[in-house]
């Protein structure tokens, strides 16, 4: 008797069992691969947009407030996130250089107290031009040379680097001045001191020192950057035609913003 005569309900495939398990009806037509190929590309790019939005919103937190100075802030600063790696030794420098200008300007103001106190005559021509320059000098300087070239290492563009050589020069002619220190300038340098010290008050003389080791030390830090400066400007070919392209191009606001 044949198989099928013994067991009639006996097939190559049983009615009990579940089709699903059968390999030729679970194999992907190509109308499914489509779709699930359509799905993910469709998660990558939320998940690309949504890192996106997030990278948004950390520039935002970080550089949409203001943090400089600190006790008072009015822009944004900072060195390690707005100017290039290769750069920022540079422009850490420059700052720190500028710190070193603040604190000049009023050893240079209590000097010239001394000043005044040991009876010098123009006492009170160098005391008060030295009060006007802790608070013109300090800000200006800030604006018109250093902040110039801070965006101009930020945003690589030329005109900022015209304003930088332009006031940047003109401080290195006033910090000469200072160490000179002519009587009735506002200013205790060498002049000054060596009178100081002529006349005993020794006082006076030390102040004035330490005033006029100032005014040499940030004028020769920032001579010798100047120097570094012009070459990096050479060497990545700003012209005077391309910063007047630029001033065009943006706008005279744009070169007092960050954007």
């Amino acid at each position: 008797m044949s198989e099928y005569a013994k067991n009639p309900f006996a097939s190559s495939h049983s009615l009990d069992a579940n089709p699903f398990d059968d390999p030729t009806t679970v194999q992907p037509t190509s109308h499914d691969s489509a779709r699930f190929e359509e799905l993910s590309r469709r998660e990558r790019d939320l998940a690309i947009r949504e890192q996106e939005l997030n990278q948004r919103a950390e520039h935002i937190r970080n550089h949409g407030r203001n943090n400089w100075p600190p006790f008072y802030p009015l822009i944004y600063h900072s060195i390690s996130e707005e100017i290039p790696e290769a750069s920022r030794p540079l422009i850490t420098r420059l700052y720190q250089l500028w710190l070193v200008l603040l604190a000049t300007l009023v050893m240079n103001m209590v000097a010239c107290i001394a000043l005044l106190i040991a009876g010098s005559s123009d006492g009170g021509k160098d005391l008060g031009g030295s009060i006007g320059y802790v608070f013109i000098i300090a800000p200006l300087s800030f604006l018109l040379w250093y902040r110039p070239i801070y965006n101009g290492y930020m945003k690589e563009q030329a005109l900022y680097y015209y304003f930088y050589f332009f006031f940047g020069g003109f401080h290195l002619l006033f910090s000469i001045y200072m160490i000179i220190g002519i009587p009735s300038t506002g200013s205790a340098g060498l002049i000054q001191t060596i009178q100081m010290y002529a006349q005993g008050h020794w006082a006076a003389g030390v102040l004035g020192t330490i005033a006029t080791v100032g005014w040499v030390t940030q004028g020769l830090g920032n001579g010798f950057y100047y120097r570094q400066i012009w070459n990096h400007h050479t060497a990545a070919g700003h012209t005077m035609d391309k910063a007047k392209s630029e001033l065009a191009s943006h706008g005279a606001k744009a070169y007092f913003t960050r954007g």
